[in-house]
C-alpha cells in the first residue's frame, strides 16, 4: 500500500484567497518510508504572506519572489501523489488549499476518499488529547526538539512517524518486509516426571473453629451453596 505523508504552509488561512507556498510529502510503502520525498516552495503571484502565518512558518514575501508558481509544478506534485493515499494532520484543511490550486489551473480535484486525517485519527485514539503534532510526537517519544517554526517537509517526517507509531506500522512493517521467513526448531531431550506420595500427609491449615464456622455459613446458604456440590463428590 502506498502513502503520502503531506503537508501544506500558506499565505493565510482563506483557501478562496489565499495561496499554497509550501509543500512536503513523504512517501510510504506499507506504513515504512521508502526514502522518497518531494519538497517545493512555490510563488503565490501577487498574495502576500499574512503577518499571522509569516509568524508560524517564517516564509516571506522575498524568499518567495524567485520560486515557480503552482501552475509549473503542479505535474510533479499529481505524479508523485499518483495511486497514493493524501495523508495530513487536519487534513479538511490542506486538501482544501490543494483542490483550490488544483481548480485555478483546470485539475481535477482529490477525492475524499483518498484522504485520510490524522488528526481525526489521533482524536478516537486519544480523546482526552492534546492531539497537535508536538503533543503527538511528546506522546510517542518522537524528537522534534528542531521544530522551531513550521516547514512542510520538517512536519511531514514527524508526522510519518507518528503515523506509524499510531497504526502500530513498525511492527507490521517488519513483518511485510519481504524478506524471507525460517524457522529454527531445537530438540529437546524427553523429561519424565515421575509423582510419587508423600509419606505423611500435611496438617490441616485452618483451625477446627473456623471449619465449624465455614459449616454454618454453607447450612445458612441452604441449596444455593455451592460447596454442596463438593461434599457430594467426596
Amino acid at each position: 500500500m502506498r502513502e503520502i505523508i503531506f503537508d501544506t504552509e500558506t499565505t493565510g488561512l482563506e483557501s478562496k484567497f489565499d495561496r499554497v507556498i509550501e509543500i512536503g510529502g513523504v512517501e510510504l510503502i506499507n506504513n515504512f518510508p521508502t526514502g522518497k520525498t518531494l519538497h517545493l516552495y512555490i510563488n503565490p503571484g501577487d498574495r502576500k504572506v499574512h503577518p499571522d502565518a509569516l509568524a508560524v512558518h517564517g516564509i516571506t514575501d522575498e524568499f518567495l519572489k524567485d520560486k515557480p508558481g503552482f501552475g509549473d509544478v503542479a505535474q510533479k506534485i499529481v505524479e508523485f501523489f499518483d495511486g497514493a493515499k493524501w495523508i495530513a494532520h487536519n487534513a479538511t484543511f490542506d486538501i482544501g488549499f490543494i483542490n483550490a490550486e488544483f481548480a485555478r489551473i483546470g485539475l481535477p480535484p482529490v477525492q475524499m476518499d483518498r484522504v485520510v486525517d490524522t488528526l481525526a485519527m489521533a482524536r478516537r485514539k486519544h480523546p482526552m488529547g492534546p492531539n497537535s503534532l508536538d503533543a503527538l510526537c511528546r506522546r510517542y517519544g518522537i524528537d522534534n526538539a528542531h521544530r522551531t517554526k513550521h516547514g512542510a517537509l520538517l512536519d511531514s517526517e514527524l508526522l510519518a512517524e507518528v503515523y506509524i507509531e499510531m497504526t502500530g506500522g513498525r511492527q507490521a512493517a517488519l513483518g511485510l518486509s519481504g524478506a524471507e521467513q525460517s524457522t529454527t526448531v531445537i530438540e529437546v531431550e524427553e523429561v519424565v516426571i515421575t509423582a510419587t506420595s508423600r509419606p505423611r500427609p500435611l496438617p490441616a491449615r485452618l483451625t477446627e473453629a473456623e471449619i465449624e464456622a465455614h459449616g454454618a455459613m454453607v447450612a445458612s446458604l441452604k441449596d444455593k451453596a455451592l460447596w454442596l456440590k463438593y461434599r457430594t463428590a467426596e
